[in-house]
């Protein structure tokens, strides 16, 4: 079935697959609950756009793997499109995140990301360039950036800090994310460290929020309970 399409009446599903309404009742509370289905009051039950969570957790499963190793992992098809990649003097903020001196020279990567061959996202990344120039020369429309650094350069990820927000989608943002103009984004920024808790580099997702969800696991360390 396709996005969108009705669900078919009960009595059809029951007869169709030998079932009690009892029981279809609850695999259809499943799916939903699985955001494959969802319901619409006085309308019926319709299948549902896919969401793609973007899990983080205290631990990053002991590897940060990146939204492509994430995607592939699901047996997804993830596509890449770098809209920028450049040498740019770093803005005053990102500076300051990357411990860096006020204008120093970052790799800026921008691209566009899709899922199954729909749009999802917007990222932007920025890494110091003196570490990090082969950034500004690698292919990034296939594979993952993280894998590159680590394969390529050798770099371990060890910690990132994140904060999420909301914001708006440009004129530009909307035509490739094929979404209105102005219309709600999830933004995602994530400060990346190495193991002796210097920063490596600092991005910013800018997500469709009809087909992402943001999810955070909090877990207590050596056994301590939550406060």
């Amino acid at each position: 079935m396709s996005v969108g399409d009705p669900l078919p009446p009960e009595h059809v599903l029951c007869e169709e697959y030998g079932a009690s309404r009892i029981t279809l009742r609850k695999a259809i509370d499943g799916l939903v609950d699985q955001d494959l289905l969802v319901r619409e009051q006085g309308r019926g039950t319709f299948v549902s756009q896919p969401m793609h969570p973007h899990r983080y957790s205290e631990s990053f499963n002991h590897r940060i793997g990146g939204f492509y190793s994430e995607m592939a992992e699901r047996g997804h098809e993830v596509g890449s499109e770098v809209l920028t990649q450049r040498v740019i003097a770093a803005p005053p903020r990102i500076a300051e995140l990357l411990d860096l001196p006020p204008a120093s020279s970052l790799v800026e990567l921008v691209r566009l990301r899709t899922v199954d061959g729909a749009p999802n996202h917007i990222v932007h990344t920025f890494l110091p360039a003196e570490r990090f120039a082969a950034v500004a020369d690698n292919d990034f429309n296939t594979g993952s950036l993280y894998e590159f650094l680590r394969r390529e350069l050798g770099v371990e990820l060890a910690r990132a800090r994140l904060a999420v927000s909301i914001g708006e989608a440009d004129a530009d943002e909307a035509e490739r994310l094929d979404v209105p103009a102005d219309s709600p984004l999830l933004v995602v920024e994530s400060t990346v460290f190495d193991p002796g808790g210097d920063p490596l580099l600092f991005g910013f997702s800018r997500l469709r929020p009809d087909v992402n969800q943001v999810e955070f696991e909090v877990v207590s360390q050596s056994g301590k309970e939550l406060s």
